[in-house]
């Protein structure tokens, strides 16, 4: 992903549909993903989880296209994975190793040159230092939670894929991960995040995506007041 489209376009996902047997999970769903913070505002089943998974490359469209840059997914190296930084709901952690040990482990597999220091640096930004050489099973949902925002990071993605990334994060945690979240946006990283957490994401969004049975319904730049334009988007008609 190092060559960027024209316009800061970093990713973009055209007519992308998903079924799943006879159920669509998306249905021909286009998006443009620019540097910044994009947000995917939806109820359960609205297809923001599908959506990042396809963006992810760990799941294949039934239709459409994503390029990255001038690089199609489809054939795409897996050195293109290595330029992607995904948390899901399954925080992909070893609960018998400690927070140093899992985020020196995950660094080493990105090829860190010292992953040791990477995993402490790590650590830092996660307010977590001093409980670094903890096992991660000692620790609460939001400490793990942190820890795997951290996992995620730890190679330097240029595009950050968040699933509900405010799950059991109290609110200095949550404020503390605002603040990465727009350190990322100041170092050029496009994050997109599927969150349901209205309040967060109002202000902190520089795009806002709404999905509604597996469609686009609405998309705004720079939103404001999300809890009107989501019951809006919520209510109104699905476009066609």
């Amino acid at each position: 992903m190092t060559d960027v489209q024209p316009a800061g376009v970093l990713v973009e996902a055209s007519h992308l549909s998903k079924w799943y047997g006879q159920v669509i999970g998306l249905n021909d769903v286009s998006v443009i993903v620019p540097p910044g913070i994009t947000g995917l505002l939806g109820p359960n089943g609205a297809g923001k989880s599908t959506l990042l998974a396809m963006l992810a490359t760990l799941l294949r469209p039934s239709g459409g296209s994503i390029r990255y840059g001038t690089m199609q997914a489809t054939g795409a190296p897996p050195a293109l994975r290595g330029r992607i930084g995904v948390l899901g709901h399954d925080l992909f952690l070893y609960p018998e190793l400690t927070a140093r040990e899992n985020l020196g482990f995950f660094a080493g597999l990105y090829g860190r040159r010292d992953a040791d220091a990477a995993a402490r640096a790590a650590l830092t930004r996660a307010g977590l230092a001093d409980r670094g050489d903890d096992l991660v099973a000692s620790f609460s949902r939001g400490m793990r939670q942190r820890v795997a925002l951290e996992r995620a990071l730890i190679h330097e993605p240029r595009l950050v894929l968040l699933d509900e990334p405010f799950t059991g994060l109290d609110e200095a945690s949550t404020a503390a991960l605002v603040a990465r979240l727009r350190g990322l946006r100041e170092s050029g990283a496009a994050i997109v995040l599927a969150t349901h957490d209205l309040d967060v994401a109002d202000g902190l969004l520089d795009e806002a995506i709404f999905l509604r049975d597996g469609r686009m319904v609405e998309s705004l730049s720079r939103p404001e007041g999300l809890r009107t334009a989501y019951r809006r988007a919520m209510t109104g008609p699905i476009r066609s």
